[in-house]
């Protein structure tokens, strides 16, 4: 059985963070590193022993995950890892292309003005790139997304953006289904340039961008099966 991963032991990271979002890291973390599989039981109550928490923060932690529909509640046997794979982002990801395209519309004319968040974002990625550095890349990845989406300046579409655990699926995509990442700093470059030029085109530019992480892991899918 792998460990699961420590709960910081910096007492400012505890009050940066809440304990929720750092169980539901260590949960993600516990899939990604194959600690369960799909169909496998995650315990509550042995979780909040190993990072010796009270159940309440693991039960809010697993009911977020199972939002995400990476976990699923069975009567009378708790929680278990959904058996999930390709067919869920090619659900998930037309949907947030559907998003960002309403995002990139709502926020061209603020990141026409300032293309800063998505550039610094753009040149983070280049560095893990040249580094090799997996995490990284995903990492600003997702945030050059995010930025675009805050630029919409609209809660609800932040919201519901945040709800499909873009981060959480595109770690799952590259370690899962062995798929490389689609988003390179070459993409989101040129995605930034455009909302700097004002390309009316934008939109469906990101749109487009967003849909190729799902024709890449069914190519991955099929060429492994």
């Amino acid at each position: 059985m792998v460990d699961l991963p420590r709960l910081p032991d910096d007492p400012s990271k505890l009050a940066r963070e809440p304990l929720r979002e750092q169980i539901r890291q260590v949960l993600v973390e516990g899939l990604l590193s194959g600690r369960w599989k799909p169909g496998e039981r995650i315990v509550e109550r042995r979780i909040a022993t190993e990072l010796k928490v009270s159940q309440a923060p693991v039960r809010e932690a697993l009911r977020e995950l199972e939002s995400l529909r990476l976990i699923e509640t069975v009567p009378n046997k708790g929680a278990r890892v959904r058996d999930f794979g390709v067919e869920d982002m090619a659900e998930i990801y037309p949907v947030r292309a559907g998003l960002e395209l309403v995002a990139a519309q709502l926020a061209a004319t603020t990141l026409a003005e300032d293309p800063s968040p998505l550039e610094r974002e753009v040149e983070a990625l280049q560095r893990a790139t040249a580094r090799g550095d997996v995490d990284e890349q995903i990492r600003h990845s997702v945030e050059f997304h995010r930025e675009v989406v805050k630029a919409a300046n609209n809660s609800v579409l932040l919201h519901t953006w945040e709800s499909l655990g873009v981060e959480v699926w595109t770690a799952l995509s590259m370690r899962w289904l062995d798929m490389e990442l689609h988003a390179k700093a070459a993409d989101h470059a040129r995605i930034a340039r455009a909302f700097r030029e004002k390309d009316p085109g934008v939109g469906q530019m990101l749109s487009d961008h967003v849909l190729n992480y799902v024709e890449a892991a069914l190519k991955s899918h099929k060429s492994i099966h």
